[in-house]
């Protein structure tokens, strides 16, 4: 849909590592690929400097507003219910997804 109308939203995944924060950081880095491939336009990597173990990552996205308005038959796609899965598996639990919309003005 190249020339439906797009929405932005800004996705945030707060993580906790359970073991080395850097495995954690890696694995990360890892989904920069999926992220584009869904429209990604910018992330970014955090990291709290007083809880080395928490990690945050946000996403900048722009969604076409027909798939945005039915995120349930995205989450159905095979290849996100893939990744997400192994997230899943790799957190047992220890994350966090919301997805925003910018009220700036």
């Amino acid at each position: 849909m190249p020339d439906a109308p797009k929405v932005t939203r800004l996705l945030q995944i707060k993580i906790r590592a359970l073991g080395d924060p850097q495995q954690m950081l890696a694995l990360m880095h890892s989904g920069a690929q999926f992220y584009k491939a869904f429209g990604g336009a910018r992330f970014r990597y955090l990291q709290n400097v007083d809880d080395p173990n928490q990690l945050l990552v946000e996403v900048e996205y722009e969604a076409d507003v027909e798939l945005e308005l039915n995120r349930q038959k995205v989450a159905s796609d095979p290849m996100v219910r893939t990744w997400l899965q192994g997230w899943k598996q790799m957190l047992a639990g220890t994350a966090e997804m919301d997805v925003y919309r910018d009220v700036t003005g």
